[in-house]
């Protein structure tokens, strides 16, 4: 049985996840399109990515307490599942660029 209210936290949350594992390969493909901006200044997007990630978990436990409180017929249960799997995949692809950004800096400091 639907609600009258849908859950839209588990919407907001979903496209905030999505977000979140698009912003860091987006900016390593604009790095490569364009020719004013290099490889390394696609940092930015690591932060963004990571903020993003996070963001959508707390809004999935937000969305999580409001299926709870309406007793499940507050619907998003789908929703969540997939927020969850693609915040984790988002957080794993920010700390696998930062580590990577890191490798890279050492080994600039190294070669000098």
């Amino acid at each position: 049985m639907r609600s009258a209210r849908p859950n839209h936290r588990a919407s907001v949350a979903l496209i905030a996840a999505i977000a979140g594992v698009l912003v860091v390969p987006a900016a390593i493909l604009l790095s490569r399109q364009t020719g004013r901006i290099h490889l390394i200044d696609a940092v930015w997007g690591i932060p963004i990515g990571m903020a993003l990630s996070v963001g959508a978990l707390l809004l999935a436990r937000g969305a999580r307490g409001r299926i709870r409180r309406t007793l499940e017929r507050a619907g998003g249960s789908g929703r969540l599942r997939a927020t969850k799997w693609l915040a984790v995949a988002g957080i794993s692809i920010a700390l696998s660029a930062s580590i990577a950004v890191g490798v890279y800096e050492i080994l600039v400091r190294l070669e000098r």
